[in-house]
């Protein structure tokens, strides 16, 4: 009985030995992660993988208010953090180290000493302010912790503290506070809302008055105005016409009118300005059959910079707002734009683009001659640029006689002979494929 048990438990010892050596050559789940029915990955396929999930990506948070040095928000560890750039393909000086991601910043509007950050814990998606010096590098919280989610910084132009929403009364409106980081204790409740769809689109030139944004759906928002001092809140957009997109409010120089963009009687969102007397529209984009995504005004408001979503590429245009005649840049390859900020001297604009050979890098244009100059150059990993393909727009007549688009990605050349195809359908009926890395 002896040598058989000691041949079984040797048996067992051997086959535990090679079960754990097994285990050791295939990618094991995390605690978090409960997997069932799943497939074993080895360790030797998720390496070859691994070279194409660590191409790096820079997005712009912020342009200095005088010097026009940039921030930018990438990721040399595991998670996006801020980093300085101060010249073009400078070096990038990080300058937060946390274990959760940072990819938003606004500056001090006045002397850019300190940034005003929001960073959550955990995922948990209770995102709080912090104060950034720039000379120490040390973060002050400014919001109430906890759980509720703060966000939405709107600055008044001389520095004296800025405006932000936050759900911290009862955890689900958004309401909206003032605050002065230099004097917390000075925080104070403008505006008390029910909903969560809340936030601030613009302050006035004299800071007595803001735009208000209150969104109910993806399809369906509104604009109101505040009076700040007596708290008075102003339907601007009428709210008894359901299911229209309004959005991106600001002041114009007019006092009578708004810019903003709407879906008001059209299937895209146009661009234009609203009269706050005659509460009448004024659309300038008509001519392009294609939704306006964003724009931003210079800070004399003389020039408005706005991009579009054609067929899932993006398109930059350059509006003259005295004459509302506006024209395309040219030289910009397809992609997608995001994130543009104007120099402190309204002479050029930073943005962020993606294309099929950058998940997403940061470049300069200079409005006068359309010179572009590129700020970030991110790494791929281990991809090679040249093996990289570039999609094709396409379209196609679907069963209903209307004109489906999309994007080819063709195999690389070295593929010879017949190849299978890749479709995927995105979801809807807000998805769309887009012409990004």
């Amino acid at each position: 009985m002896k040598l058989i048990y000691c041949s079984l438990l040797a048996l067992f010892l051997n086959s535990s030995s090679i079960l754990a050596q097994e285990k050791k050559d295939v990618v094991v789940a995390n605690e978090n992660l409960i997997t069932e029915n799943i497939a074993e990955i080895s360790k030797d396929l998720a390496n070859k993988v691994k070279k194409y999930t660590e191409a790096r990506g820079a997005s712009l948070a912020a342009v200095h208010p005088i010097t026009n040095e940039i921030i930018i928000a990438t990721r040399f560890g595991i998670t996006p953090q801020l980093h300085q750039v101060k010249q073009p393909l400078g070096d990038r000086t990080q300058i937060t180290f946390f274990d959760e991601p940072i990819s938003n910043a606004i500056f001090e509007p006045t002397k850019g000493n300190y940034l005003i950050y929001s960073a959550d814990a955990s995922g948990n998606e209770f995102g709080q302010l912090y104060k950034l010096d720039l000379k120490t590098f040390e973060s002050t919280l400014l919001t109430s912790g906890g759980r509720s989610q703060n966000g939405g910084v709107t600055w008044r132009k001389d520095g004296k503290g800025f405006y932000y929403s936050s759900t911290k009364r009862n955890g689900k409106d958004r309401d909206i506070y003032f605050l002065d980081p230099q004097n917390p204790a000075s925080e104070k409740l403008v505006l008390e809302v029910k909903g969560g769809g809340w936030g601030i689109s613009d302050i006035s030139s004299d800071y007595s008055k803001l735009l208000i944004r209150e969104s109910i759906s993806a399809n369906e928002s509104y604009v109101w105005l505040l009076e700040i001092e007596t708290g008075k809140l102003t339907e601007v957009t009428d709210r008894k016409t359901p299911n229209v997109l309004q959005s991106g409010a600001s002041f114009s120089k007019n006092n009578n009118e708004i810019w903003l963009m709407s879906d008001k009687d059209n299937e895209f969102e146009r661009l234009g300005t609203f009269d706050l007397t005659t509460k009448k529209f004024t659309f300038y984009t008509n001519s392009i059959p294609w939704n306006v995504q964003n724009y931003t005004l210079s800070e004399d408001q003389k020039t408005l910079v706005f991009t579009t979503n054609e067929a899932g590429s993006s398109k930059m245009y350059i509006m003259d707002t005295a004459t509302k005649l506006y024209s395309e840049v040219k030289n910009l390859p397809p992609g997608l734009l995001s994130s543009m900020r104007f120099t402190s001297d309204d002479s050029a604009i930073f943005f962020t683009q993606s294309t099929a050979k950058s998940a997403s890098d940061v470049f300069k244009l200079i409005l006068k001659t359309g010179e572009i100059t590129r700020w970030t150059k991110s790494e791929l990993g281990q991809i090679q640029e040249s093996d990289i393909s570039l999609p094709k727009a396409i379209s196609w007549k679907s069963f209903d006689k209307l004109t489906i688009t999309g994007f080819y990605y063709p195999a690389s050349p070295k593929f010879k002979g017949k190849r299978p195809v890749v479709i995927n359908i995105h979801g809807g009926p807000e998805g769309q494929s887009m012409a990004s890395f």
